[in-house]
Parts: C-alpha cells; sequence; structure tokens
C-alpha cells in the first residue's frame, strides 16, 4: 500500500447501478489502491448494500484527487471531521482547495450534524453560514469577499441516484445515445411522462434550437405551448427571429417553409422580422398590438410561459426580448430552473422548480441548460447529429436520455402522442 492513505464507505444499490466498480475504476485510473475492507450485499431487490474499504496513494495531492472523484459517486469519507471552510479573499474570487460541487444532492457536516446543500447545481461553491446552519451552492462570479467557501473533501457528503428498482424510461444512467432505438415507443413514454407531470402542476422545459423552425416543426411546438405541456422556454434571437419571420412571411432563413424553395430575395426576411418587433416595442407589444399572432412566441406569452432568450455575438438585431448580458441570462435561466422566477411571467408555475426539460436542436443552450439541472429533473435530448446529444452527456449531464432524430419527426411524433 502506498503512504497516504483514508477510508471510504459506500451505501445504497451500489452494485446493480454499477457505482462499486465504477469506484474501483476510478481508484486505478488516478493510480491509487483500494483495500475491500467489508461489504454487506443486499439479499433483496430493496435491500441496499453497504462496502467499506481504504483507499492509499503515493502523495497527499493524488489522494485528495482521489477522493474528490469518489465523491462524486457518493463516496463518503469515514472520517468524523466537519466540513473545512475559508473565507473568500475576494469578491468573484475562491480560496484555495475550493470544493467543486455536482448536481447531485449534496449534504456537509456542520457541528457534527449533516445540513442539505440549498440550490443544487453542477461546477458551483459551497458557501456556508455558520450562524443558520446553512450551506448553498453558489456560482463563483456571486461569491462575496468574506463569505465562507467550503474547501478540501472532509465533511461532504454527495447522494448520486441509485438505479430504479423498476423499469422506468428515465432510470439511473439507463439511456444510451443511439440511432437506432424504436422511437415511436420512446416518444410516447416521453408524452406519458409529460401528461403525468402536468397533471401534478409540475413545470416542463423546452431547450429550443432554430432547426425547429427550420424543419418545420414550430407548428408543433406552438400547439404544445398551447395545450399547456410547456411552461417555460429557453432560446436565443435565432429561435424568436425565425419564428416571427415565419409567422409573419411564411418562411425561415428566406425559405418558403410550405414547399422548401427559396424565395426572392428572401435573404432579408428575417431582418424584416426584426425590425417589426423592434417597432413595435418587443414580443409581448408585437401581440398585444396584433402584429404577431401565431407561432412559438405568440403562444408562449398568450400562455404565460417563463420565456429566456440569451444572445450570443453573431446575433442580428437582436430582438429585444433578447438577453445580451451573459451573465444576467444565465441567472435569469437559473431562477426559472429553480423556481424563484426572475421573468416577467405570471404563469402560477413560475414558482415551481424544473422538473423535466427537453432539449431539441441545440447544443450550446442544451449544456448550458444541462449544467444548472439538478440530477432529479428528467432531461430528454434530441438532435440530428449523435455528438450533439454525446457531448451533453460528457458534459455532466448523464441522466439525459438521447435520442437522435430530426427535429420535425420528432415533434410531429410528440404532438401526436400528447394528441394536439
Amino acid at each position: 500500500m502506498n503512504g497516504y492513505s483514508e477510508e471510504i464507505t459506500l451505501e445504497g444499490h451500489i452494485i446493480d447501478s454499477g457505482i462499486l466498480s465504477k469506484v474501483w475504476g476510478t481508484v486505478m485510473d488516478l493510480g491509487g489502491e483500494f483495500d475491500l475492507q467489508e461489504i454487506r450485499v443486499g439479499r433483496s431487490k430493496n435491500e441496499t448494500s453497504f462496502a467499506r474499504m481504504k483507499i492509499s496513494a503515493a502523495s497527499d495531492a493524488q489522494l485528495r484527487r482521489i477522493l474528490g472523484a469518489l465523491q462524486d459517486d457518493g463516496a463518503e469519507i469515514v472520517s468524523r471531521g466537519n466540513v473545512r471552510t475559508e473565507p473568500a479573499p475576494m469578491d468573484g474570487a475562491l480560496p484555495d482547495d475550493f470544493y467543486s460541487t455536482t448536481h447531485f444532492p449534496t449534504q456537509v457536516r456542520l457541528d457534527g450534524r449533516w445540513v442539505d446543500v440549498s440550490r443544487t447545481e453542477m461546477d458551483l461553491v459551497i458557501v456556508v453560514d455558520r450562524a443558520q446552519s446553512a450551506a448553498r451552492m453558489v456560482p463563483m462570479a456571486d461569491v462575496r469577499q468574506g463569505e465562507l467557501v467550503v474547501v478540501g473533501h472532509e465533511g461532504i457528503r454527495v447522494l448520486p441516484p441509485q438505479r430504479s428498482r423498476s423499469r422506468e424510461l428515465f432510470s439511473f444512467m439507463g439511456s444510451e445515445v443511439s440511432s437506432e432505438k424504436p422511437k415511436q415507443l420512446v416518444i410516447e413514454e416521453i408524452a406519458a411522462q409529460m401528461r403525468e407531470t402536468r397533471t401534478h402542476d409540475g413545470k416542463i422545459l423546452v431547450v429550443a434550437g432554430p432547426a425547429i423552425v427550420h424543419s418545420g416543426a414550430g407548428p408543433y411546438l406552438a400547439r404544445l405551448i398551447r395545450a399547456g405541456f410547456v411552461q417555460a422556454l429557453f432560446g436565443g434571437n435565432a429561435i424568436a427571429t425565425h419564428d416571427v419571420e415565419s409567422a409573419l412571411l411564411g418562411t425561415s432563413l428566406g425559405v418558403a417553409l410550405h414547399n422548401g424553395e427559396a424565395v426572392e430575395g428572401g435573404h432579408r426576411h428575417h431582418m424584416i422580422a426584426i425590425n417589426k418587433i423592434r417597432r413595435a416595442g418587443g414580443l409581448r407589444a408585437a401581440v398585444e398590438q396584433g402584429i404577431l399572432h401565431e407561432g412559438i412566441m405568440y403562444e408562449c406569452i398568450r400562455r404565460n410561459a417563463e420565456l429566456v432568450l440569451a444572445g450570443s455575438v453573431r446575433d442580428d438585431g437582436p430582438l429585444p426580448d433578447v438577453i445580451t448580458d451573459v451573465i444576467e441570462a444565465q441567472k435569469r435561466m437559473r431562477a426559472v430552473v429553480q423556481g424563484k422566477s426572475a421573468s416577467d411571467s405570471t404563469s402560477p408555475r413560475a414558482g415551481a422548480p424544473v422538473e423535466m426539460a427537453l432539449m431539441i436542436a441545440t447544443m450550446l443552450h442544451s449544456i448550458a441548460t444541462g449544467n444548472m439541472l439538478p440530477a432529479s429533473v428528467k432531461v430528454v435530448a434530441v438532435d440530428i447529429n449523435p455528438a450533439v446529444v454525446t457531448k451533453l452527456a460528457d458534459r455532466g449531464t448523464f441522466q439525459a436520455l438521447g435520442l437522435v432524430t430530426d427535429a420535425e419527426l420528432f415533434m410531429r411524433e410528440l404532438a401526436e402522442a400528447l394528441q394536439v
């Protein structure tokens, strides 16, 4: 055994969920060693298993790297110390050895007691309020000088989801990205989950790319919003602009949606659409003035769905509703996800957290949103390019159900399954 060691424990459905073998693989991949000291295997599907082992490494730094990786898999360090904190040295900066969070439920030990960490999200830090015995996850940019930031790995417990004990579509790590899945059956199960979510007034989020409009799927998404299956929509200037272009001019990027042929002078249609909305004062004003009378944006406004449009450097215009400050856009998206809505929506579900997310034909917005979602949120990622769906999982949103297919086919089949 190497000279630096620490005991860890694992508990839960760690065998059939593959967590135990993943932990062993992580230790060996990082150059460490493990000594299994105790194991108890659950004898029924409802009985959990337990394992205790010693992790060893050649240096303290290597051991800390291993322990940090194992905590993401739910390992608990046996030592009974409280969580360690250090004050932030300045606004927007962190002490050395800060702990970077996962999107799993997390607890920290304060004065010998485990405390839930609120606002679960990956790639944040944990700020502790010792006077209130509370802890929350905070973006680096929002940390203020002197706040107590969790450092190291002691006194931290991560609770990854276990494999479902019954068959379900969104079971833990149960999805492989493939273009050969039986899409109709999968879409019917997605529709069933959406119906169940709507039944108990849960919030469904759609993260939408402009290909929804280009492919002719816009009317199907509009119907889903009108029928109450979408309570929030994230996108960019492109999805909104081309949706407005299609509603006002019947084209998308100058191509007629009814026959797929380029329209003479169509290259300026999106600019005409942007100008119409800018002159009206924004999307809501355009709806109220009767300028915009159909489409995705129209239905979002009529149904009071929470709408967050985040801009980029390539945007034409942009539309007045597009948030050009990316940090502000992050805050608005995060507020909608957590149910602390910072949007203008008057929807009764604006104060509820997102329970289900459909990410359709947009890589960057999907990854950004996936980073903000707790692991408990059911995620469907749809794209014609399998690399996009795979990248979302690689960036941490591994609970996503990946479906490789055309946006129009998916939206049409989903609308039919939901009978809208």
